[in-house]
């Protein structure tokens, strides 16, 4: 369904059960109406949402159902349906609320198999007091229905506005670093919470420091920690590897940490794949990403590494059906219980879900 045309590709190991750790729900076809020719949707990253201005309920099962055995997902947050009005601290549990009644709707069976939204990650600002801060995460947990496992707090940075685009200047630099973030940081190991972490490459140790400050909180990097191949890295993707890798391997000695392997079929990664046509193939995503997602494999091992979707973000490489084949390409060699744990019990365990994969 969504996701560039394509061959149709036979589904490879239809039977493994998956979890989608990391998928968004959003209706954007307001907002980017009301933007018009702004020369930032000329970026990658909005193209995209160009191409998938609506995704909901109805567009997810129709990926998750494209032959993948997929059992259930985690919803990440992504500024969707906010409260417009009220406190500005608790208007993003207005995500928490949308969200939590698609899952309801799937726990139902009417919508069949998969149990979408099992989980949901959402967001607080953490720079808040802390007793305020307490006051957003215990709404989430309200609101969440038995389904709210933790929060994003993105802090992806880059003096080159090329880099991040639209999205420059939405987190300050060093955020993970400022006391006042800390104050806030701390509170959810209080509450019970995790926390997924979105940075781009050069600020890996930022989430190391902070894994090393708090060890008593799960922490879940995203997107193998974006590596960076536009704006000023164009065409240096490959002699940062290195430098990747080393920051990596640092963060693989916190225990606390896991990490999504996903994220690569994103504009800020640079490959070649990213809007090519003819879309590419499964086997060329496999060539492009398995020198990342192995590195994370061997580093962190694979029961603290988890395949992610991050649909539909990533729908500018890919469909869903064809993602799902690369990550099964690249974990060819894994052993059976290797890919329980890639697929679905690595997910399972760290967002807490009762399903018989953990």
């Amino acid at each position: 369904m969504t996701g560039p045309a394509g061959p149709v590709e036979e589904i490879l190991e239809p039977e493994l059960p998956i979890v989608d750790p990391h998928h968004h729900l959003w209706d954007r076809r307001a907002a980017l109406a009301a933007a018009g020719d702004d020369p930032a949707r000329r970026h990658g990253f909005l193209r995209v949402i160009d191409m998938a201005a609506r995704y909901l309920l109805d567009e997810l099962l129709e990926d998750t159902g494209s032959g993948h055995n997929v059992v259930a997902t985690v919803f990440v947050e992504c500024r969707s349906m906010w409260r417009k009005d009220g406190p500005p601290a608790l208007r993003p549990v207005g995500e928490t609320d949308f969200v939590n009644g698609v899952a309801a709707m799937c726990a139902s069976g009417t919508y069949g198999p998969t149990r979408a939204c099992a989980g949901i990650v959402s967001h607080a600002d953490l720079r808040l007091p802390p007793d305020t801060v307490d006051r957003v995460l215990e709404a989430h947990i309200a609101a969440g229905g038995g389904r709210f496992r933790g929060i994003r707090h993105s802090a992806s940075w880059h003096d080159d506005p090329e880099v991040l685009g639209p999205l420059h200047g939405r987190a300050p630099e060093g955020l993970y670093r400022s006391p006042e973030f800390r104050a806030g940081f701390a509170r959810l190991a209080a509450h019970g919470l995790s926390f997924d972490a979105w940075v781009l490459e050069p600020q890996i140790p930022e989430v190391t420091e902070l894994a090393r400050a708090f060890p008593d909180t799960p922490i879940v990097l995203d997107h193998v920690g974006t590596p960076l191949g536009i704006g000023r890295h164009a065409g240096r993707r490959e002699e940062r590897f290195d430098t990747w890798r080393r920051s990596i391997r640092e963060l693989a000695q916190c225990p606390n940490v896991h990490v999504k392997l996903g994220g690569l079929a994103m504009v800020f990664c640079g490959f070649p794949s990213f809007l090519s046509e003819p879309p590419a193939s499964s086997e060329q995503l496999a060539r492009e990403w398995r020198p990342y997602i192995d590195e994370c494999i061997d580093a962190f091992g694979a029961s603290r590494c988890m395949f992610e979707s991050n649909f539909p973000v990533d729908l500018g490489s890919c469909g869903y059906a064809v993602l799902w084949n690369a990550f099964k390409r690249i974990a060819a060699g894994c052993s059976a219980q290797e890919k329980r744990e890639l697929f679905a019990g690595t997910a399972a365990r760290f967002y807490r879900l009762a399903l018989p994969v953990a």
